[in-house]
């Protein structure tokens, strides 16, 4: 762990750099117009598509659209200023080394620390500033046309809102910005902000239209927490001596294979059961804590499955366990059950699931991986709910339908989703004295060794018994 030792002193001498950065920033017009553009013409134009959109819904007897449009616009009011954050952020380390005043800023007797605060708070003070007037600009306009004032949560909800999107994308934004050696660069990698951010806007603006708003609750604490991860990422990541040295980026595909191949390999050689028994076993004990993490995931995805049965409760005529043993097998047959064939598909499906998983679990710190893992689990506690209140044994249910191959295939999912966390997270904590690229490939090789060498195997098993045993479980058992 690395610690944020955030005194009066640290945060006194960052607040240094944050007026000399907010200064210099001042006297640049290409960052003072879009923000004057944004703060005060901008939300007069949501003020103005606001009152002719409430009286052209309110004309066709729809009024209930215009009360969702409007704090909809709000929050866009409120979005649209923290953008400029973005590019003063990509510009923070990388603009000034092409300058060439980074080295007398990195040469000062600032820590990194007290350094990464001070340019994380000069890239995020003046948009967001910005943002709040815009709100205000809006907000009057709209009392003075239709008399309109928000609710109290509901503001609250938009101004908290604002803040951690506009922090989230700083945060994001430094890091990429001393990774990179090019503004150019940094404005290409700026994609892996702005298209996830984009895609939670358009989230959030179903949100505002279902007048959900204790959704946005969720949103906030969510955004919270990757703010506080991308600035335990930026900070452990942050140093100055690399950021001098670093010219150019390049991609050395052989020294990338000479990391993931000699870590994959380690001190086996070519010997499986030396592989297995020390390289497996190296990369089990690198995973623990994400196992632990895994398997209580899981957990409260059976959980919350069951809790939600009775709140979206099946028909009873849907849930009939009791049948004739041939109509049975024939109607399981008919799905492909007791053939080889039945085997490559399901095995088919479950690698590439779990593939799939994993790929998305690299862009997400891992959390995307588990969701997917936990949906399974969380369908079988909801159909349990289901037998149960239909009547019947939910034991019976999972011993007969889920445990023969679950044996299997809950192990390897449990293990494929602690690897992808161990791989997210490589981002955010590489080893020490290894580069994000190199910690990435050692992470990889990791996987790679859970992957080849148990979840693959306990995925072909599981897909044996799910074909060939649990259907003839599930006959045995519950065949009339």
């Amino acid at each position: 762990m690395i610690a944020f030792p955030i005194t009066r002193s640290n945060l006194g001498r960052a607040i240094v750099i944050t007026r000399r950065e907010i200064r210099d920033g001042m006297r640049d017009w290409r960052i003072i117009v879009p923000i004057l553009v944004l703060t005060i013409f901008f939300p007069g134009l949501m003020n103005f598509t606001a009152s002719r959109a409430v009286a052209f819904v309110t004309d066709y007897g729809a009024p209930v659209i215009g009360e969702r449009l409007i704090p909809f616009l709000l929050m866009i009011v409120g979005f649209f200023p923290i953008s400029v954050s973005l590019v003063i952020a990509l510009e923070s380390f990388v603009g000034e080394k092409e300058r060439f005043s980074l080295e007398p800023l990195l040469s000062s007797p600032l820590t990194n620390l007290q350094l990464y605060i001070g340019k994380t708070l000069a890239s995020a003070m003046p948009p967001l500033l910005a943002s709040y007037l815009g709100i205000i600009v809006y907000l009057a306009g709209l009392y003075i046309n239709l008399r309109w004032t928000p609710p109290l949560h509901l503001l609250v909800q938009i101004v908290a809102l604002t803040t951690v999107q506009a922090t989230v994308m700083v945060s994001a934004a430094v890091v990429v910005s001393t990774q990179t050696t090019s503004v150019r660069a940094a404005n290409l990698m700026a994609s892996f902000v702005i298209i996830p951010m984009a895609l939670l806007v358009q989230g959030e603006s179903l949100v505002m239209f279902w007048a959900r708003y204790d959704v946005l609750w969720v949103i906030i604490f969510g955004l919270i927490m990757v703010n506080a991860v991308l600035v335990r990422m930026g900070v452990r990541l942050f140093n100055r001596e690399e950021l001098l040295r670093r010219e150019i980026d390049e991609i050395n595909l052989k020294a990338m294979w000479r990391v993931f191949s000699r870590e994959f390999v380690g001190e086996a050689g070519f010997s499986p059961v030396r592989w297995y028994r020390i390289e497996v076993g190296k990369s089990l004990r690198k995973i623990r804590w994400p196992i632990a993490i895994m398997i209580a995931l899981v957990s409260v995805a059976f959980f919350i499955g069951w809790q939600h049965a009775p709140v979206y409760q099946l028909p009873a005529q849907w849930i009939t366990l009791i049948g004739n043993n041939i109509q049975l097998r024939d109607r399981l047959e008919q799905f492909g059950l007791f053939s080889a064939r039945g085997v490559a598909v399901i095995l088919f499906q479950n690698l590439r699931a779990s593939l799939l998983a994993s790929f998305l679990g690299v862009f997400s710190f891992g959390v995307l991986a588990a969701i997917v893992f936990m949906i399974p689990t969380g369908l079988v506690g909801y159909l349990a709910g289901q037998v149960a209140l239909a009547g019947f044994n939910p034991l019976l249910f999972i011993g007969a339908f889920v445990l023969p191959h679950g044996l299997a295939e809950i192990p390897a999912s449990i293990l494929i989703g602690a690897a992808t966390i161990h791989l997210g997270a490589s981002f955010i904590s590489p080893p020490p004295g290894k580069t994000v690229m190199d910690g990435w490939l050692i992470a990889l090789a990791d996987w790679t060794k859970v992957f080849m060498g148990l979840a693959a195997p306990l995925l072909a098993l599981a897909a044996l018994l799910e074909v060939f045993v649990t259907p003839a479980v599930v006959v045995a058992v519950l065949g009339g």
